[in-house]
């Protein structure tokens, strides 16, 4: 298992839709490994293949349920079902979200509060995954980068002005640019 580089808005891979994996293999099977690695690193709460660099149709994920059970996996080819979206702006104190590939920084965002999931595991097998509120956006926000859609891009014509402005600053917004975690210091 290794960390690997996480890709910067900007990255073509990051800006495209992915393709379908079409067979879990074991360059599949350590591709997840890395993914694991690379997401507790971070740390993350999530984090899909192409933030990595690879255009495929992958996410992992890692969160605490409202039991304390700690829950961890990974989907493949999933497809997204969303409740309506409650109309309104969002809260910047509840619906702040952040991204790996636009680091230390955290923006306002209206998701849907409830989703379902459907994809396959490593081993092949149908998962199906019903969850709201927290666990919802990041499902909905792992999703988004698989068609190629970062977060800042769903943002508000007000907060997408100040992404530009810290992208610029940062020399973002364009091809080539990664950080890894564990030896980079991208807090702002």
């Amino acid at each position: 298992m290794a960390v690997l580089p996480i890709r910067i808005m900007g990255d073509p891979v990051l800006h495209s839709p992915a393709a379908v994996v079409e067979e879990i293999d074991d360059d599949i099977r350590r591709l997840v490994a890395d993914m694991f690695e690379t997401m507790d690193a971070a740390p993350g709460v999530g984090l899909a293949a192409p933030q990595v660099g690879v255009p495929l149709r992958i996410y992992t994920y890692a969160y605490v349920d409202d039991d304390d059970e700690p829950w961890r996996g990974v989907l493949i080819n999933p497809v997204l079902w969303m409740a309506p979206l409650e109309p309104g702006e969002p809260d910047p104190d509840l619906e702040a979200e952040g991204c790996l590939s636009f680091p230390g920084e955290r923006f306002p965002l209206r998701r849907s509060e409830r989703v379902l999931v459907t994809a396959t595991d490593l081993d092949g097998a149908d998962v199906r995954i019903e969850v709201d509120g927290w666990r919802a956006r990041i499902m909905q926000h792992e999703f988004d980068h698989l068609d190629g859609i970062l977060y800042v891009d769903r943002l508000s014509d007000r907060d997408w002005k100040t992404v530009q402005k810290i992208a610029k600053k940062r020399g973002w917004g364009r091809a080539g640019v990664s950080w890894m975690p564990g030896v980079d210091d991208l807090e702002g």
